[in-house]
């Protein structure tokens, strides 16, 4: 299931790529992912993690919920036992696509569980520029780093941050931290 899912996602990377008739290095330069590794996640070789798959995701213009919404027809309900799942093979966080996909709404809301320890970081990336998002936290506790700042979130807490000014995502406490993000690609 794993490796199918790492051919699944460089394949869609690809086609992404192919029809904004981008060459590699067009996107490597666009995402700060090197050619090499964009080339060894579209052959499957590799497993991209949460920062990379951000990066090549805003470089092409889609957020990871967009990248991960299944094709097909475009339904106001999305079952749970039918959103996508995706786990960062560098942490083991997991996200839970919520959103019904092919609505064409600007909003996708993402269902996280970040495990205890886990740290992600997102750089600064102008391809995210206008987008914005909400982390809402139900369980745990999480530190969000955006620019210098430092927010600690604590059950029922919920940061806004716009995207593109990078950020860190932590969990310190022992237990999991499970937060829901609401992101809009209005002001993009």
């Amino acid at each position: 299931m794993e490796q199918e899912l790492e051919t699944a996602i460089g394949i869609r990377i690809r086609g992404l790529r192919m029809d904004k008739s981008l060459t590699l290095d067009d996107l490597a330069n666009a995402s700060g992912v090197s050619r090499a590794m964009i080339s060894r996640i579209e052959r499957g070789e590799a497993s991209p993690t949460a920062s990379l798959l951000a990066r090549i995701c805003a470089a092409l213009g889609l957020s990871l919920s967009a990248f991960f919404a299944e094709k097909g027809e475009a339904s106001p309900l999305a079952r749970r036992q039918d959103q996508q799942v995706w786990r960062d093979p560098e942490t083991g966080y997991m996200r839970r696509s919520v959103s019904p996909p092919g609505t064409g709404s600007d909003v996708d809301i993402v269902d996280v569980e970040f495990p205890p320890g886990a740290r992600v970081s997102f750089p600064p990336h102008a391809a995210s520029s206008g987008m914005t998002q909400h982390i809402w936290l139900f369980d745990g506790e999480m530190e969000m780093t955006t620019g210098e700042t430092v927010y600690r979130l604590l059950p029922g807490d919920c940061l806004f941050m716009p995207v593109s000014e990078g950020h860190v995502f932590h969990n310190p406490g022992n237990t999991p931290a499970r937060y829901c993000v609401v992101l809009d690609r209005r002001g993009r």
